[in-house]
């Protein structure tokens, strides 16, 4: 895993979107407590098993939408004891796996001295948890932004750009077009931005390592159309 920056790691991994190569990123966080809290969980393999066996114990794992559920199950097999979270509408599309709670705009006890978190609604579609860890500012993002530069694949490359996505981190076309109700997703951008984050860990793309608020102030600008 790579660190971040204090009590905050990522893992990356290959990842396949209907045959385009996206990659993934999960977060990993250490809580006062010292446990740990795993953000949109990605294959988990017998080293990186080792790599958080070395920082603490895997308390809590999160799917921030319904879409970064694919691993949970062997996540839930691996640590028993540890609690995993329902995003809304991951429950019902997840019937074999033993949710502790469905998250909400409001915290856990466990991580609400670490974490803040909200729902960004607005969409018909789907809706994402989003996190901040407020010891680092850093603030946490699976789909709502995505950020492809010049170090994908040359047709991935033209992909984006045909897109209006290449070099420029935002939320994909096909989604903005699901937010109807806007007067919502701009209540949920608000808060995000009083946050002021530092920098944004992304699960698709390159991360936006300073100047968190800035980027989230250009990305989110067809939310004021």
């Amino acid at each position: 895993m790579k660190q971040v920056v204090e009590n905050v790691w990522v893992k990356e991994r290959p990842l396949s979107f209907y045959g385009m190569p996206f990659g993934t990123r999960m977060t990993v966080i250490k809580l006062s407590d010292d446990s740990l809290f795993i953000h949109s969980p990605v294959a988990l393999t017998a080293d990186l098993r080792f790599e958080l066996g070395a920082l603490g114990d895997v308390r809590h794992i999160v799917s921030p939408n319904k879409l970064h559920h694919l691993y949970m199950g062997e996540w839930q097999s691996a640590f028993p004891e540890a609690n995993i979270y329902a995003s809304p509408g991951l429950r019902k599309k997840r019937r074999d796996l033993n949710f502790a709670a469905n998250l909400t705009d409001t915290p856990e006890a466990a991580w609400e001295k670490d974490i803040d978190q909200l729902i960004f609604g607005g969409s018909f579609v789907m809706q994402e948890v989003v996190f901040f860890h407020r010891a680092s500012r850093t603030l946490l993002l699976a789909d709502l932004m995505e950020h492809f530069c010049s170090d994908q694949p040359f047709f991935m490359r033209m992909l984006m750009r045909i897109f209006g996505m290449y070099n420029r981190a935002i939320t994909p076309p096909d989604w903005r077009m699901t937010f109807w109700r806007k007067k919502k997703a701009r209540a949920a951008l608000e808060r995000m931005l009083a946050w002021n984050p530092e920098r944004i860990i992304l699960a698709h793309g390159r991360m936006i390592e300073a100047d968190g608020k800035t980027a989230l102030i250009q990305s989110f600008r067809w939310l004021k159309k």
